[in-house]
């Protein structure tokens, strides 16, 4: 479903407090720029945001971190880090602001079709909400794979190695 201002009225600030009490545990957020592709799976939700990209992002991961359902697991394209200035005027700037507004973050690199393939096999069972920006940069979208907010990796290792060895609670 691709939703643009025209459609619907509501804001992207509201359609994202809307549907985030909704995603959890393998759903996913994707903040992308101007000329990533309309996507026809079923359970990807598009919104043209007409906002800027760290704008996007910034209040993408303000409500994600407000929120105490989930957390996210970012994915960055590694194809970003070699895009040139002499290619991309304004992308050393970007850059340097990616960094800082994701400094707090555990952002992995994966290759664009390792991304594009996670995000396509997670479609199939589950919701993927694409907030679509103005920025004209190549190798910028930043994905927001969102995992358990109140689980961390650590308790489930250690749920996961109980149920191996046949260990209950008590």
């Amino acid at each position: 479903m691709i939703v643009s201002p025209e459609r619907d009225p509501q804001t992207w600030e509201q359609q994202l407090r809307n549907l985030l009490p909704l995603l959890g545990h393998r759903n996913w957020i994707v903040v992308a720029d101007s000329a990533y592709p309309a996507q026809t799976a079923q359970g990807i939700t598009t919104i043209a945001t007409s906002a800027d990209h760290l704008e996007v992002l910034s209040k993408t991961l303000r409500a994600i971190a407000k929120s105490r359902h989930v957390r996210a697991n970012v994915y960055m394209d590694a194809e970003f880090r070699h895009v040139t200035e002499e290619d991309a005027p304004g992308v050393s700037a970007l850059r340097r602001d990616l960094d800082s507004l994701l400094k707090n973050e555990k952002a992995s690199e994966l290759g664009h079709e390792q991304v594009i393939a996670k995000l396509d096999e997670s479609s199939r069972l589950y919701q993927i909400l694409i907030l679509k920006t103005t920025l004209t940069i190549p190798y910028t979208t930043v994905f927001l794979q969102l995992d358990c907010g109140y689980w961390s990796d650590a308790a489930e290792k250690r749920l996961r190695h109980s149920l191996a060895n046949g260990v209950s609670a008590r």
